[in-house]
């Protein structure tokens, strides 16, 4: 906080209704500087505004930048690109800066109880290996008790995350479902962030599951289709490549080996939508064990007998690799490299006991 005196020579022009009126009660303006780091360089003015002052209307935004910001000395507008190093002087007062702030995060809250697997982690970017029934987000039910926030606490504790930084949160560039386990990429800082999720939309990752389906899938199959949203909650239908409703997705299976009356199949997600693996297999007649939404007839009453021998409910999906096609801008040096997440130990323990069950079914029809 500063007098008239000490600050007048850096007002070129009136300010605000609001900041006038205070000042006139107080005498004395308010003024705060902020200076852009790496992770804001690259973000348009008025959306740093918005995630900084996340309360106040976008008609409000659009006003504190036309009378109440100076970057580096001058007015600039809306879509001013910021770049690490500049000044943002803001000519508010702490009590409407507060009152357009989030809430502010509490470093003294206490911490998420970590049960997740580091695969690999960098200067840039940390890939989790994300158990079994673990939220990537939080949601209406859990909203404390989740991946990003664990992971969050993670980069606090080890220093590679400022809580006090305002507009930038480490966050995950692709998503899993709770019962889906495997590999989620998260960007530490905001170029990171940015170049994962670009290179996801552009292809330049492939991801890989591996999962066990119902019935023998002979050879690799390359399926097209388009996804809408179902009739029932939560679910989706696969319609055909040419129908013009919906989404087009992608979905390569490759068979592994054999299991007993099942296959072991690894997945390549050439799109990524919300339950494509878990539709288009059930769509051509192998549906992956345990799910319950998707499996029908005989497949369905395959599963109750699974769950009564191996407590297997949910599907049994994993995600076990990323591959970097093409890395850009700060992960170019990603370019080619492969990281692998091994199975968890309750799917080593399904492959395990249908293995025995085959075994023992054949030395029965002997």
């Amino acid at each position: 906080m500063q007098t008239i005196e000490e600050v007048r020579h850096l007002v070129n022009k009136p300010f605000a209704w609001y900041n006038i009126r205070y000042d006139l009660d107080r005498k004395q303006i308010y003024m705060k500087q902020i200076e852009i780091n790496s992770n804001d360089a690259g973000r348009r003015l008025d959306k740093f505004m918005r995630r900084y002052l996340p309360k106040a209307t976008l008609s409000t935004i659009y006003k504190i930048i036309r009378k109440d910001v100076k970057v580096n000395g001058k007015r600039e507008g809306n879509n001013y690109m910021l770049a690490e190093g500049d000044v943002l002087t803001l000519y508010i007062s702490d009590g409407l800066i507060e009152e357009w702030s989030a809430p502010a995060r509490n470093e003294d809250r206490p911490k998420v109880r970590r049960n997740f697997k580091i695969v690999y982690e960098d200067e840039d970017i940390l890939v989790a290996d994300k158990p079994f029934g673990l939220l990537t987000h939080g949601d209406q039910r859990e909203k404390k008790n989740h991946l990003a926030n664990q992971v969050k606490d993670y980069l606090i504790e080890t220093g590679a995350y400022n809580p006090r930084e305002k507009v930038f949160t480490p966050a995950p560039a692709n998503r899993l479902d709770r019962n889906t386990t495997g590999a989620v990429l998260f960007g530490k800082n905001s170029a990171s962030l940015k170049a994962l999720g670009e290179m996801i939309r552009e292809d330049k990752v492939d991801k890989f599951y591996m999962t066990i389906v119902y019935g023998h899938l002979e050879k690799e199959i390359d399926l097209k289709g388009r996804l809408i949203k179902g009739q029932n909650a939560n679910t989706v239908k696969i319609l055909d490549i040419g129908d013009s409703r919906g989404r087009e997705i992608e979905t390569i299976a490759r068979p592994v080996r054999r299991i007993g009356d099942f296959t072991l199949v690894e997945i390549r997600l050439v799109t990524g939508r919300t339950h494509q693996i878990r539709a288009h297999m059930a769509s051509v007649g192998h549906p992956v064990i345990g799910d319950v939404k998707y499996a029908r007839g005989r497949a369905a009453d395959v599963n109750l007998r699974l769950k009564q021998r191996f407590g297997l409910s949910t599907q049994l999906l994993h995600s076990c690799r990323i591959t970097f096609k093409e890395g850009v801008g700060p992960l170019e040096r990603l370019t080619g490299q492969s990281i692998k997440v091994d199975l968890p130990e309750e799917f080593e323990r399904i492959i395990n006991g249908l293995e025995l069950v085959a075994r023992r079914k054949g030395a029965n029809n002997e």
